[in-house]
Order: structure tokens, then sequence, then C-alpha cells
């Protein structure tokens, strides 16, 4: 005698749930990549669904074996197919699915040109429901100093650790890298992995003669993103690690989409 299926039993309290799923996953992905084709690398992805308010419970292995069908594609050209795939597997009418990944580029040092990989934390957040919806997003470190102190000192002024998001929605393809060294243009200096002493005197010296506030440098990026037409919305924000205060600086804005 078969066990009873208790997750596909009927609920009766009436109450629909926005997401169902699992979160957490580490999985190996396949991400394009401007310079080599594509790169590998290992995400971490939640995926949901929305469940009826008739339903108690989802079955939480099919999320599982409709991911496990796209393991050697690359990722971001199969989600819309992924996303349709789990609507139909879980009769739902929502699905969702969020991919947040580590993507290396090489980077050369300022003055001796020594090169290094810079790790990025980037993100690709997905929905089909009547349409498909898609997001691809960046986080990059840079240094930031403050005009402020600068203005006010006798000599030196305070830096910090900045991070930048970008998050977009476009409707032509946009490179990573492009976000990538659009944040790296708008702080006070780009922030390196490998920097020998003459490269280290530049970064300090770059930074202090290009003093921006978290204000400035979503202000920048929002200008620069408005010009680019293959871009529907975008959202940027700016948290800076302060180094002098016991909080941090904030600032973002999010344009309207169209």
């Amino acid at each position: 005698m078969l066990p009873i299926d208790i997750q596909s039993q009927r609920d009766f309290r009436q109450v629909s749930i926005s997401k169902v799923g699992v979160k957490g996953i580490k999985y190996p992905i396949i991400v394009e990549d401007r310079t080599n084709t594509v790169q590998n690398t290992i995400a971490d992805i939640d995926i949901f669904v929305d469940l009826h308010n008739e339903h108690r419970g989802t079955h939480m292995s099919r999320f599982l074996e409709v991911l496990n069908k796209f393991h050697k594609e690359t990722i971001i050209n199969n989600l819309e197919l992924l996303l349709t795939e789990l609507k139909q597997q879980l009769k739902s009418e929502t699905s969702f699915i969020k991919i947040s990944f580590p993507y290396f580029i090489e980077k050369e040092a300022p003055v001796t040109k020594l090169k290094s990989l810079m790790d990025y934390n980037c993100v690709f957040e997905a929905a089909m429901s009547d349409k498909f919806e898609f997001i691809i997003g960046v986080t990059v470190p840079v240094t930031t100093l403050c005009p402020c102190s600068k203005e006010i000192s006798e000599y030196g002024a305070h830096n910090q650790r900045s991070y930048i998001t970008i998050k977009i929605i476009y409707n032509q393809f946009i490179w990573l890298e492009e976000l990538i060294e659009l944040i790296e243009k708008s702080g006070s200096c780009e922030i390196y992995s490998l920097l020998k002493r003459p490269d280290e005197k530049y970064v300090t010296e770059k930074a202090y003669h290009n003093p921006v506030f978290a204000e400035d440098v979503v202000r920048d990026i929002t200008l620069k993103l408005k010009q680019d037409n293959r871009i529907n919305w975008f959202c940027v924000e700016a948290e800076n690690i302060e180094s002098i205060h016991n909080h941090n600086a904030y600032a973002l804005v999010e344009s309207v989409k169209y």
C-alpha cells in the first residue's frame, strides 16, 4: 500500500502563499564571459513558485529535477524555459529564481601592470507569470574619499570601501563587465586584488584627487544609465563602510519601469 501524499492534501485555511520553494542551493553554472566566451562558477540559487490556497504543500524535489535539466547549459539563455517548466511541473501561476554568484575578471595593477583575478558579486533574478521578467545585477567595491573631510583637513582625508550595486532590466544584451566598468569609474578609485608599492601610491593619490559622497556616486551612475537605450529599468545603490563613524552612509536611485 502506497503512503499518503500529505503535500497534495487539500488545505481549508484559504491562505495563498506568495513564494514557496528551496533556498541556498549550491550549484555549478555557466555564465557568458566577454573575454573568454564562457565562465564556470558556483552559484547560490533560490527557486520558488506561488502556492494556491487549496494546496497544503509543494513538491520540493521537483525544483531540483527541473534545475538539473539545465546543468550543462549557459544559465542566462535558459531561464525563461526553466521557469516555464517549473510552473507546469508545480501547477503554479508564477515561478521565481535568484542566482547569486562570484564572477572573475583579470585586472592589471595601474602602474606595475601585474595581472590578477578580481571577483565581483553578481546576481540574476527572474520571474515568469503571464510574461518573463529578468534582472541582472552586480555589486562592486570601490574606494570613496570624503569631500567634506578633505575640505576641512589641513592634510589627508578619510576614505572607505564602498559597495556599489546596479540592477537593470534590459531590452538588448548588456555584459556584466559593462556594469562593472561603469561603477569602477564612478568612485574615487578602483580596488585591485594585487598592488605593489608604486600601485599603492597611485591609488592613494588618485582617491585623494577624486573625492565623492555616496550621493555623488549614485547620481553620476544614474545619468549614465539614463543615456543607455538598452536599459528599461535600473536601480543603483551605494553603501559606504565608514571608517570614522559607527554607521554606514547609504544612497539609492530607482528608475520607473517602462
